[in-house]
């Protein structure tokens, strides 16, 4: 080897020679490539085909041209890559059910949500999109930095002036070199509202952001199951959601029901999606579906499924939410790239790059504008001083030889610069006529309003923002659309966080078939009694409101079922419906066993150990236990209390330990006794003889008792009357009790025993699921041996009876007359009865 072969090999570290290869690779790829700008929102590959299709001409109100046309340009200019990489982003760009905003309008097959490729580019056109205009807009206006491209014959810009915030609105995603970026796309006007919310507060805390940007917006709709998955994303940067299609169970005409899928998940293959159900039907892990069938169309998706007679339709989703893509989880990683380098991000601090984005935009176009101005002024200048000497500067020009020769003399006559010589020189004769010189100053003028404006807007940042406010509310007003995705709280996740759940008071109802929901207390106003209501439920029609209780979001609610186990939900986990739906099956909450369901629902604010749970099954046996004893509550439930063969809990009461005991029964009778008569027991106790009951008698209620409540009771007829407490005297328990209702063929047995005040109003809803509330004060007041006023007109059907009873918190406004009876009036409304009959037989 010679010398000079020698000389030219140098010896290296192998070990640092590949760590700094691997460096510089991993950072060209997480630059140049998968992550994108927080300022723009886009990677340099979006970045470089918008710029070529402005290059080009192909804006929003240009005609379509070949996609070929501008994947050549964008590879032969900028992205030194291959061709299908660039076709395949702009075509991305194009689909709706990708991007939230599109970025591109395609003309052809540009692909579809079940998989299917778009076709070769050769065949599809495009132009930019109306909303793509607003990133580019005021490019030419040396509002951003330009740098070379891959061989330094072309310049092309290093962020565009982005005037909405993409990275937030369409998202983006991109796996770098050992980092990943996964940002969901989001609603334009809840983001453009976040913007200016940081721009007004620069203190604004993220928990105020997300009361304005409540979550994630998807193209394809669907739902996003809880909030704290959002919440934990947006403080840190990186979380993950859980989202789920819309689905609806319809009822065909034959009876059969149908489950129906209207929107999927972001990101999911539709025909993919129909393909597993088909394999999980044919393997016989899912059985149910007796047909599946894609019934989409141009108006909408719509996936349906047939279910079989047998089948129940809600385990059945249950299962489909399991083992396919209705359900999928989404991790969202808040990274993209600040000053070039790549950070994780919090929802505020995204907001508050894009913001003094903005800010350098508008001071770059502002500055643009002033030099412009001011180059014209200048012109301006010199112009309006030739025109004050116009006879002399003809002179000068004509007795001058050459150009040149008239441009020194007007520059050292008049002290002018070389432009405004030069600018005398080429004005046109026509210039010189009267209209003409008042153009001039006029424009003159606004010009110097117009530089003093300018000015003042680069000396005060809250001008700036004042600006950046009203572009930002031009770019809403034009674009904004209606949020898709839907967030639904409680009931999905195992553990929320309650500080994303407002504290408000609501109603549970849950159905004799199982179904519960919560709504707003307010949805129901009262009515005077003896009204035909409004309808509070839908239910199918052998299906009818059995519990309904008024609570707070955040209580626990403890539900205590018929074999004496209990469970519980808060408040918020208990989805929301409207009025008249039907609600969701408990078993979807509560794992509940097949033969169990709810008698009781307790809410609870807080266990402490001084408060009592009292409890009575229907053959007339009560037990009191510490509240404390069910603050740790598994999923599958635990053991409320021992019942005996045959036996079944009726009711549950919460008390303080020095409370009076009522157990109604349904032929009538009532008694009162201390609770303290009842010792404290474990939880599995079986409890003691609360009641004794004559033959064919069942408990049908028991309540709480003070002097200064009334007794309520309320007849499977409609029929019921307030009874002073203090006609009830107080016994001891295991006794038979006194008559408190006189039972006839017209008002029917006791349905419900409750102990109330009038500052309560009172909820009747029928068996086929009419609801009616009043005030408990319209309720007449009358002896104990009565057979008490009608409550309820029912109709003359099956379901002609009263289901369930509830005691509610009073509410002032009343309904208008109309909803008092068909024609307005308190009709066929019956005189308070009573009937003065001794009972022979009260007391044993």
């Amino acid at each position: 080897m010679s010398e000079s072969q020698n000389s030219s090999i140098k010896e290296i570290n192998i070990s640092q020679e590949m760590k700094t290869s691997f460096l510089d690779y991993a950072m060209s790829v997480i630059v140049s490539r998968a992550l994108p700008d927080v300022r723009d929102g886009l990677k340099p590959v979006h970045r470089r085909i918008l710029y070529a299709m402005n290059d080009l001409g192909m804006t929003s109100d240009k005609p379509f041209k070949k996609s070929a046309r501008i994947v050549g340009e964008v590879i032969g200019k900028y992205h030194p890559h291959g061709d299908s990489a660039v076709y395949d982003t702009m075509v991305r760009m194009a689909q709706n059910f990708n991007y939230r905003y599109m970025l591109v309008e395609g003309h052809g097959n540009f692909g579809s949500v079940d998989g299917d490729a778009a076709a070769a580019m050769r065949y599809t056109e495009a132009r930019m999109s109306k909303i793509s205009m607003e990133l580019i807009r005021d490019i030419n206006k040396d509002t951003i930095d330009y740098q070379d491209n891959y061989d330094g014959s072309e310049r092309e810009p290093v962020v565009l002036p982005a005037r909405f915030p993409n990275l937030l609105v369409n998202g983006a995603a991109g796996i770098a070199v050992g980092m990943a970026t996964n940002i969901p796309p989001h609603q334009l006007g809840e983001i453009i509202d976040g913007v200016l919310a940081v721009s007004k507060d620069p203190d604004i805390s993220i928990a105020e952001l997300m009361d304005i940007i409540p979550g994630p917006d998807f193209p394809t709709a669907g739902q996003i199951l809880g909030r704290s998955g959002i919440r934990k994303a947006y403080e840190t940067g990186k979380g993950s959601i859980t989202l789920r299609a819309k689905v609806e169970i319809e009822q065909m005409k034959n009876g059969k029901e149908v489950i129906i899928v209207h929107e999927i998940p972001y990101q999911v293959n539709k025909a993919k999606l129909i393909e597993k159900i088909a394999e999980l039907v044919r393997d016989k892990k899912i059985d149910g579906i007796t047909d599946l069938r894609d019934e989409s169309d141009r108006n909408g998706m719509r996936i349906v499924m047939e279910v079989r007679r047998d089948a129940n339709s809600n385990v059945l989703l249950n299962n489909l939410y399991k083992h396919t893509a209705l359900q999928t989880s989404f991790g969202i990683n808040l990274l993209a790239l600040v000053d070039g380098q790549p950070k994780v991000l919090n929802l505020k601090q995204c907001l508050e790059y894009y913001l003094e984005h903005q800010k350098v935009v508008i001071r770059r176009r502002t500055a643009f504008e002033l030099r412009k101005a001011e180059a014209r002024a200048h012109i301006l200048e010199g112009l309006r001083i030739a025109l004050d000497h116009l006879d002399e500067v003809i002179s000068l020009i004509r007795n001058s030889q050459n150009t040149d020769i008239a441009r020194d003399g007007l520059m050292t006559r008049f002290n002018l610069s070389e432009k405004q010589a030069q600018a005398i020189l080429d004005m046109r004769l026509q210039r010189l006529t009267g209209l003409e010189r008042e153009k001039i100053e006029g424009e003159y003028q606004e010009l110097v309003a117009l530089i003093a404006e300018l000015k003042a807007i680069l000396a005060d940042e809250q001008k700036v923002l004042e600006i950046i406010r009203e572009e930002l509310l031009e770019i809403k007003e034009r674009f904004n659309d209606e949020r898709r995705t839907e967030i639904i709280s409680g009931g999905f996740e195992m553990i929320e966080d309650e500080d994303l759940i407002p504290r408000e008071n609501v109603i549970l109802t849950l159905t004799n078939k199982g179904y519960i929901k919560r709504l707003p207390a307010s949805t129901y106003r009262s009515q005077k009694r003896g009204g035909r209501g409004i309808q509070g439920m839908g239910t199918n029609e052998d299906d009818f409101v059995e519990h309904l209780l008024s609570t707070s979001t955040h209580d626990t609610i403890l539900f205590f079922t018929n074999k004496g186990k209990v469970y519980r939900l808060k408040g918020y986990e208990i989805p929301e419906f409207g009025r008249t739906a039907k609600g969701i099956p408990i078993i979807n909450l509560l794992e509940i066993e097949k033969g169990e369901w709810i008698n009781a629902i307790i809410p609870v604010s807080e266990f402490v150990d001084d408060w009592y749970l009292f409890f009575t099954t229907r053959k007339g046996i009560s037990k009191r236990t510490p509240l404390s004893s069910f603050a740790n509550i598994r999923t599958s439930g635990l053991i409320a209390v021992g019942l005996h063969e045959g036996d079944e809990l009726i009711s549950v009461r919460l008390t303080d330990g020095t409370k009076d005991i009522i157990i109604g029964t349904k032929n009538g009778m009532l008694i009162r006794f201390p609770e303290s008569d009842v010792r404290s027991m474990g939880r599995t106790a079986a409890g003691v003889k609360g009641i004794t009951l004559s033959e064919g008698d069942e408990v049908v209620g028991m309540e709480i008792l003070e002097d200064n409540l009334d007794v309520l009771i309320v007849t499977e007829k409609g029929y019921g009357k307030r009874t002073p407490a203090t006609e009830y005297r107080i016994q001891s328990r295991g006794g038979k009790g006194l008559k408190t209702v006189n039972i006839t063929e017209k008002n029917g047995n006791v349905i419900a025993v409750k102990a109330v005040t009038v500052e309560s109003d009172l909820m009747l809803i029928t068996g086929a699921g009419v609801l009616i509330r009043m005030a408990i004060g319209d309720i007449s007041q009358i002896g104990r041996t009565t057979q008490g006023v009608k409550l309820i007109r029912l109709d003359e059907n099956e379901n002609a009876f009263v289901a369930t009873v509830a005691v509610v918190e009073k509410e002032e406004e009343t309904e208008s007359e109309e909803t008092n009876g068909e024609d307005g009036q308190l009709d066929n409304l019956e005189t308070d009865e009573e009937v003065n009959e001794t009972d022979q037989n009260e007391e044993e």
